[in-house]
């Protein structure tokens, strides 16, 4: 037996998202879960067994289940797996052809013989736009040969192309309504407790959860439930602690990689797949899987719960697992895609604000400690006896750290408030303070683990945090705190327990608690590290006051400096109209006959652009270049046979005019390339700035070259940022013109915004990293034509050759539309789509060779049967593209024609 099952039972947390043993061998069950490695592995054999339900379950080979090899799924969709090209199905799940509409086996057969030719060719272009080991791509409404309609999930992960398929949703845009008005809703919100109760509600609202938690994890892994909405009748968890081994690190790590996990009906029979074990005896992992079905001890923990159905949705704030939003039901609930999909996006956004708020509440707590700070040193300066003013104001520096105590060593004497350690334990506890402070502050939450004789009164007093008050190591600020379960304010009843099931005692989650309790014993809440920041103010501050007449005081001032800009400056960078500017982007309304996919590209667009600005700012100490800014937006347009041309001197920005630039520039670049100059070959595109004889800044923005420009018809949102932001949010003035020719704008930007830097003025950027000059040389002059019917994968090609330095590049998405081009311009070189979905490229090709032009044919095809035998000598290359293969490719039919 594992040694944490043989010495806990079987744990898991209240929330009953979480699959596998509950100590440090334990797995989990969430998306991209894996087989640890090194751990004692199940063979082959005794996948079966587990698979088909006639295995024992027991603590004994908890800590060895390959939760991520399950071999089966869950019933409510299906699954085939694919070569790695999805043509050819290797293995499907039991229940696929039923609920396809299909006969016979599926094994060995064509995807396109199963599903349709339009469906198959529907599924690879989805697969074209992942990665190996990303998040599953998604395609809505797909029609299948069997006149079966359903949506479908598909990625790619060690070598297997792996399809999903769920009868499709009764609609798409109804969730996208509700999560744009719950996200327009919470959005206005900056008080964390009311932001996480009504997340909670709204969640519940949106989704029909019988009940939704919201649960924090703490610095020390443990975690607490600290919002909860729930169907009358149903006990609370609001309060409920849990350890942190419920989740190990490897789930955590998971969580942040797949952030949505769904558990359809803990009493339905897992559906297997067929083979469970390929030739070469490998199971198919389905860490990435939506269906993937659930450890059996999991789904007997839920159903002693009275649990029927669970979902989770990850809270990552900063990089890293901030909390988990859990769902759970009391009968069989199965999301459609569009409402996972929905969900995903309410979780990144509610993740962003938690992370502006928590951003600004550490900006006012500064602010209010700098102040406070301040007007002790004011009133110290003032005072004749500097060690009873220090005394007297003992609360004042309790306040500004939460803590439950607080005591003064000052020359020999101690002053002490609230909860201290007994009187003749201080001595001893000074001296320990003045080994290990070093002249800067020190902090333990679990202080009977560095100073054995804390123990004696760790029940009282678990935490300190020293402050040295001079440079001498004897006068010393202590904060204490008591014992994390000692501050515990319960919300629900942690007696109440439940019966065990038909395996054995399985830990419920008030036996979770007890756990808890007994793992926080003589331990603190965490100091964070703003509270050690704020230490460190202090330490300074007193330092200024009790060496006013020292020598050093200068050096401490000096230091006091730099701990304010680090708790204002700094900060107020990062937070500045942050929660405004995200609420206004997310809340406008969205176009009628806008998609799902297309509403989430945008908003993520506008708040990528927002980021990259912020990065800036912090980067560049408040501000940026405005060449730079300029770059970094059109870059991604310079191919396709676009000119653009940046010239202006060098200009810097303040952090607000970089902001508001960043996101009217996005906008721009944006309609540039949908609509204007940077949508096609030929189209130029200007920028020019100077600065007048008041110091401002003039930005003049021209294109031509491209598609005829008629003036909008309706004011969208992003006609508003570029009309209005810069008068409105920098006093400046925006001129926009929609000529036939070409778009024009002028945006003046005031001096009080601009600064002058020497050096050279922007022209054509640098080579990208990694272009060294002269790579690729020997293409750099072709005149390369594409046809390729879906744009993103097109775009993605265009970018392979930028990256050779070929620039001279044409797109077709039709074969009518590639022979206008060859007789519009004659290319050097093709590379031609073999399937358009509703036809082909082959008249494209007959054209090139009549002209004596090489080609290439590509195609997310397995086999060449569909391209004629009069082109068997056309080199193929195979989707999803590599820019290794393609350059090498066309390097070699260029070189074969001279």
């Amino acid at each position: 037996m594992c040694r944490g099952a043989k010495k806990r039972n079987y744990s898991m947390d209240a929330i009953g998202d979480s699959e596998g043993c509950p100590r440090r061998c334990r797995l989990i069950a969430a998306p991209g879960c894996f087989w640890a490695p090194g751990r004692a592995q199940l063979p082959p054999d005794a996948l079966l067994p587990m698979i088909s339900g006639t295995m024992t379950v027991n603590l004994t080979n908890c800590d060895r289940e390959p939760i991520h090899i399950p071999g089966s799924i869950q019933p409510h969709g299906c699954l085939l797996a694919c070569d790695t090209a999805a043509v050819v199905i290797l293995r499907h799940s039991r229940n696929a052809a039923d609920m396809m509409g299909v006969e016979g086996d599926l094994n060995g057969r064509s995807l396109e013989a199963v599903v349709g030719a339009e469906a198959a060719h529907t599924i690879r272009n989805t697969l074209a736009r992942t990665r190996e080991a990303a998040r599953p791509a998604m395609a809505f409404g797909v029609v299948l040969a069997s006149g079966v309609v359903g949506d479908v999930s598909v990625h790619r992960f060690k070598g297997n192309a792996i399809v999903e398929f769920e009868p499709a949703s009764s609609s798409v845009g109804e969730p996208l309504e509700l999560v744009r008005a719950v996200i327009a809703h919470i959005g206005g919100i900056e008080q964390d407790d009311q932001l996480h109760r009504d997340a909670a509600r709204h969640i519940r609202a949106m989704l029909g959860y019988d009940r939704v938690m919201i649960y924090q994890l703490g610095a020390d892994g443990a975690g607490q439930v600290i919002a909860e909405a729930k169907r009358a009748g149903l006990e609370s968890f609001l309060g409920q602690y849990f350890p942190g081994s419920d989740i190990p690190q490897q789930a955590r790590a998971l969580y942040l990689r797949n952030p949505i996990r769904i558990i359809s009906d803990a009493h339905a029979q897992p559906i297997p797949l067929v083979p469970v074990l390929d030739e070469s005896g490998e199971p198919l992992d389905l860490s990435s899987a939506h269906l993937r079905s659930v450890s059996p001890i999991h789904c007997e923990y839920l159903r002693n719960m009275g649990v029927c159905a669970s979902m989770s949705m990850s809270i990552i704030v900063d990089g890293a697992l901030w909390g988990l939003i859990a769902c759970h039901h009391y009968s069989p609930r199965a999301l459609s895609m569009a409402q996972r999909l929905t969900a995903e996006v309410f979780g990144e956004f509610f993740s962003l604000h938690i992370q502006a708020l928590r951003h600004k509440n550490t900006l006012q707590a500064a602010t209010r400690a700098r102040g406070a700070l301040d007007h002790l040193l004011l009133n110290a300066n003032q005072a004749g006896d500097i060690d009873g003013f220090l005394r007297a104001h003992l609360s004042d520096f309790a306040s500004l750290i939460p803590c439950d105590g607080i005591a003064m060593h000052l020359h020999g004497r101690l002053s002490v408030q609230g909860v201290v350690p007994p009187a003749h334990a201080m001595p001893g506890l000074v001296r320990f303070a003045e080994s290990v402070a070093d002249g800067g502050v020190w902090a333990s939450g679990k202080l009977s683990n560095a100073f054995a004789a804390a123990a004696d009164y760790a029940s009282d007093v678990a935490g300190v945090l020293v402050v040295p008050m001079s440079q001498r190591p004897r006068d010393f600020l202590l904060f204490f705190r008591k014992e994390v379960v000692e501050t515990l304010q319960w919300a629900g009843n942690p007696e109440k327990t439940y019966e065990a099931g038909p395996l054995g005692d399985r830990l419920t989650p008030r036996k979770s608690f007890a756990i808890w309790k007994e793992m926080v014993h003589r331990q603190s809440r965490h100091w964070s590290d703003e509270d050690r920041q704020f230490a460190e103010a202090i330490r300074v501050a007193i330092a200024e006051v009790v060496l006013h007449h020292s020598e050093l005081i200068a050096d401490e001032r000096a230091k006091a400096e730099v701990r304010q800009r680090m708790l204002n400056e700094e900060l107020n960078h990062r937070v500045k109209n942050i929660l405004a500017l995200i609420g206004a982007l997310v809340a406008h309304p969205v176009a009628e006959a806008q998609t799902l996919q297309g509403y989430i590209a945008t908003l993520r667009g506008r708040i990528q652009a927002l980021s990259m600005a912020h990065d800036q700012i912090v980067r560049g100490d408040g501000g940026g270049r405005l060449a730079g800014l300029l770059d970094a937006e059109l870059s991604p347009y310079r191919m396709g046979g676009v000119t653009i041309a940046l010239d202006g001197p060098a200009v810097g920005l303040d952090a607000r005019a970089y902001s508001v630039l960043a996101l009217v520039l996005h906008e721009l670049a944006t309609n540039a390339a949908k609509y204007g100059a940077l949508s096609r070959s030929g189209g130029r595109l200007a920028v020019r700035w100077s600065v007048d004889t008041g110091g401002g800044c003039e930005i003049r923005w021209e294109e031509s070259g491209g598609p005829a420009v008629t003036p909008p018809s309706r004011t969208g949102f992003g006609t508003v940022l570029i009309d209005r932001s810069v008068p409105f949010d920098l006093g400046g003035t925006s001129d926009i013109e929609y000529h036939p020719d070409g778009v024009r704008a002028l945006f003046r930007i005031p001096a009080r915004f601009i600064t002058l830097h020497d050096g050279e003025a922007a022209g054509q950027p640098e080579p990208a990293p990694g272009q060294a000059e002269g790579d690729g040389a020997d293409l750099g002059g072709l005149r390369v034509l594409i046809v390729e019917d879906q744009l993103v994968i097109a775009v993605g090609l265009e970018q392979m050759l930028a990256d050779a330095r070929i620039l001279s590049v044409v797109t077709a998405a039709s074969a009518a539309e590639a022979l206008l081009q060859i007789n519009a311009q004659v290319p050097d070189v093709a590379i031609l789509d073999v399937n358009l979905g509703s036809g082909t490229s082959i008249a494209v090709a007959e054209e090139l060779r009549r002209q004596g032009i090489p080609f290439l044919f590509a195609t997310g095809y397995g086999d060449s049967s569909h391209i004629p035998a009069t082109f068997k000598s056309v080199p193929i290359v195979r989707k999803p593209y590599e820019a290794a293969s393609i350059i090498e490719s066309l390097r070699r039919i260029t070189l074969s024609i001279c």
